[in-house]
């Protein structure tokens, strides 16, 4: 097939782009750069951005499926800025399958699009939209996620993908984040409780995206349909830190402080971001404050039965290969 791939130079969409050219599918990548990386691959770029429709609309042409991948993460930054990238974005997406007629489309959204606040054990598809959220970035990928199912049709098929803290070689977010506040000592624990995690290798989340377009057919089972992606290996959450921590030669986190008072220092912390128009991101926020405190960990087995889905690469294996690029990163 041919497919475009949004954020195609990104972590996730690198390695999506990667495994689709080894299969021989052709690639267009649309990004807001220019990636040596993908014209090494033979994948054709185009410049553009998720809010300008015609230039989507443009970049989607001739394409038979469309891996949407592209969005504005983070913990901080205006309502504006997430809506028009994610929400705004998708819709731009959107009309870009439909003026093509493009009959697939993959979308990268996220567990948090679920996340109230509480300890998730075992959860699967059937877990409600929260009323509420305390971040922008969930709220834009729950509003994108519902108008990419809700436009499964006999014209164009959909499905939705919720990878939890995709990490691994190349990853330009969570591990970086990790590794130089492990460095400068900053990282703390939040309260005492072994809370499980669950996280994806980035060649099984890529790999769970193609298995989804290439199962997908108005009335297949992935059809209209969201799945959680995970490793299938839950951990306590700091022993999954330490152990990125240890493949970059640091210390582990020992130190500690209660949750209360990381949930306070949180709401201070977005108070006086959000008055003083301080640049950056606050070194802590509710949401954070509550994803570090809270089990999260997913049943995978809709994704194993409807997808196919198995996770290929275990979180040893992808440690090896995480301390391996790390090394060589530093030389």
């Amino acid at each position: 097939m041919k497919a475009l791939v949004t954020g195609g130079g990104g972590f996730l969409g690198g390695v999506i782009v990667r495994m689709l050219r080894e299969r021989g599918d052709e690639v267009r990548s649309f990004s807001r750069g220019t990636y040596p990386a993908l014209a090494a691959l033979g994948v054709e770029q185009v410049r553009g951005d998720l809010g300008d429709r015609e230039a989507v609309i443009r970049a989607a042409a001739g394409c038979d499926a469309v891996f949407h991948v592209a969005a504005k993460a983070g913990i901080w930054g205006s309502y504006s800025d997430f809506y028009t990238a994610n929400v705004s974005g998708t819709e731009n997406v959107l009309a870009a399958c439909r003026a093509n007629g493009i009959g697939k489309l993959v979308y990268t959204s996220s567990p948090s699009v679920v996340f109230d606040g509480r300890d998730v054990e075992s959860g699967d598809e059937s877990l409600p939209y929260p009323a509420r959220y305390e971040a922008h970035y969930p709220a834009t990928k729950a509003k994108a996620e519902q108008l990419v199912l809700a436009a499964n049709s006999p014209e164009l098929s959909t499905s939705a993908l919720r990878p939890h803290l995709i990490w691994g070689p190349g990853d330009n977010h969570l591990v970086p984040r990790i590794v130089a506040k492990g460095r400068a000592g900053k990282l703390r624990r939040i309260g005492d409780r072994p809370c499980l995690v669950d996280s994806v290798y980035v060649d099984n989340a890529a790999r769970a995206h193609l298995q989804a377009a290439d199962h997908l057919a108005w009335g297949s089972a992935p059809a209209g349909r969201a799945y959680f992606i995970s490793n299938g290996e839950p951990l306590p959450l700091w022993e999954m830190v330490n152990r990125i921590l240890a493949a970059a030669e640091i210390p582990p986190v020992t130190r500690s402080i209660p949750p209360k008072l990381a949930y306070a220092a949180g709401c201070i912390c977005e108070g006086l971001w959000g008055l003083l128009h301080l640049s950056g991101e606050p070194p802590m926020t509710r949401f954070v404050a509550h994803e570090l405190a809270t089990s999260h960990w997913f049943d995978i087995s809709a994704a194993r039965r409807d997808l196919g889905y198995h996770p290929e690469v275990s979180i040893e294996q992808g440690l090896l290969r995480l301390r391996h690029w790390l090394q060589n990163s530093r030389t």
